[in-house]
């Protein structure tokens, strides 16, 4: 089961609303947006991080607690005059309360066009499994 909580983003929302937000540089950027879903014994978590350098990335784990970190640069050369700034730039989190269902030391990460994709399997012990029943053998019962 994957969780996801991020209690201050109704709130950045409102704020950007309320006073405009993203024409300046270094502007604080909004969540990175992400899509989740299972598939088969493994969920699959893939969040938008255009324009991010693959080495500006960070995914940790901390108990069940998956944290993703991302810096957006601005553009590095000298002697440029800026004349539109729209995309946010800056760092940007996202974390995910992971269940206990899912198996955090075998998460797989890759980043492709701008996707950051996580692999993460599901947990032996949490993988449905059948369990055999056997026969009882009736005639001992009977004769004890």
């Amino acid at each position: 089961m994957l969780m996801r909580t991020d209690p201050f983003r109704e709130f950045d929302r409102l704020t950007q609303q309320l006073f405009g937000g993203g024409s300046g540089t270094w502007s604080k950027p909004t969540a990175m947006p992400m899509d989740a879903y299972r598939a088969g014994q493994e969920f699959v978590v893939s969040f938008d991080l255009p324009g991010v350098d693959p080495e500006a990335i960070e995914v940790d784990v901390e108990r069940n607690v998956l944290t993703v970190k991302a810096e957006r640069r601005p553009v590095a050369a000298q002697d440029v005059q800026m004349q539109v700034s729209e995309r946010p730039l800056g760092v940007f989190s996202r974390q995910l309360f992971l269940g206990d269902t899912l198996d955090t030391d075998n998460i797989a990460a890759s980043y492709d066009a701008g996707v950051l994709t996580l692999r993460i399997p599901v947990a032996e012990q949490a993988k449905p499994r059948r369990i055999a029943v056997g026969a009882a053998d009736r005639r001992q019962e009977i004769q004890s």
